[in-house]
């Protein structure tokens, strides 16, 4: 009879906490969301902003308060921190958690990206065709990546022999990039790179152009290279727990699809937009901005071409499909420049 009693107060006490009430109408749910972009970055005000529409549009059934800077869980923690509950909502970097996500490590191989937008597209047309089960424990919102990723550096590189040596920031697949390149990778912490390129521990970091001004880079790099034949992106993600999600109504879940669907257009605008700002602010800076020749470029590429087919094996190493995911994504390029 007790234990019968118990089970029926922590049914009530979980409907009442979680959604509903005797008039049928839904209690606030408040949730934590973590991302380790600084406040000011293009991309935490994008958060910030999805939050507020998530709580207009379910009429504050839904409250979501972001917290910044990597201040509730750091980068690598973060899709962690939401499958534990530390935090409900959280974006970060894809490959900050090394080998959890091996089938959608494609999205970060130097396919020459052109665009944020563009690499944004592709990563969510490719998840809704492979549903990888890396993520299922998950609720997706929705996924982006960043502009073409190229050598930032605090001495020109005009050529792939200037970039010999160089000791480069990176992360993830980038790191595999360098190596092919000849330069020499050193991984860290994209909220550590400014300090070790103003103290001098590295040299230069892969990453979009966007950071020259998202992460004030243009003050502690003076060239970029704009690599576009072997540019790289790094998928994002921004996820739920799953308990959290699956408490909510029916309705309310598809209010926040609504809108997860409109920030995917939001992101890819917002990363082609940052990198167009972060190129004219390091221009203002004084900045030399290097544009390889395309016989030089095709040299870049050439090098890196194996990473993916480094790939396609590792995918079958494990069971994955690989070379089908390699192809899709290769395709779905050539359609969309």
């Amino acid at each position: 009879m007790f234990k019968k009693g118990l089970v029926l107060l922590v049914s009530i006490g979980v409907m009442f906490s979680f959604i509903f009430v005797s008039t049928g109408r839904v209690q606030a749910v408040d949730l934590t969301y973590s991302t380790f972009f600084p406040a000011p970055h293009a991309q935490a005000i994008l958060a910030v902003e999805w939050a507020k529409e998530v709580e207009k549009r379910t009429n504050g059934a839904v409250k979501v308060n972001v917290f910044p800077g990597g201040t509730l869980t750091p980068a690598n923690q973060c899709y962690d921190g939401v499958v534990k509950g530390i935090s409900d909502v959280g974006m970060a970097v894809l490959s900050y958690t090394a080998g959890r996500f091996p089938l959608m490590e494609v999205i970060d191989m130097p396919l020459g990206y052109k665009s944020g937008a563009q690499a944004t597209r592709l990563i969510n047309a490719f998840y809704n065709k492979f549903q990888p089960k890396e993520l299922d424990d998950t609720k997706v919102m929705y996924l982006m990546a960043h502009g073409p990723g190229i050598v930032n550096t605090k001495k020109p590189v005009n050529k792939l022999e200037d970039l010999k040596g160089l000791k480069i920031r990176c992360t993830g697949t980038s790191s595999k990039i360098v190596t092919h390149l000849g330069g020499t990778p050193v991984a860290m912490p994209q909220t550590e790179t400014y300090d070790a390129l103003q103290k001098g521990v590295v040299d230069g970091v892969m990453s979009p152009i966007e950071t020259a001004k998202g992460w004030k880079l243009a003050e502690v790099v003076k060239s970029h290279t704009l690599n576009y034949g072997s540019a790289y992106s790094l998928g994002f993600f921004v996820v739920m727990n799953k308990q959290k999600w699956n408490a909510l109504p029916k309705d309310i879940q598809a209010t926040i699809e609504k809108i997860n669907a409109e920030w995917i257009e939001k992101s890819a605008r917002t990363w082609e937009y940052t990198d167009k700002e972060g190129l004219e602010y390091t221009k203002s800076k004084g900045n030399q901005v290097i544009t390889l020749s395309k016989q030089e470029d095709e040299r870049w590429a050439k090098l890196v071409f194996p990473i993916l087919d480094e790939y396609v094996v590792a995918m079958k190493a494990k069971g994955l499909p690989g070379e089908e995911a390699l192809k899709f994504c290769q395709d779905w390029l050539k359609k969309n420049q």
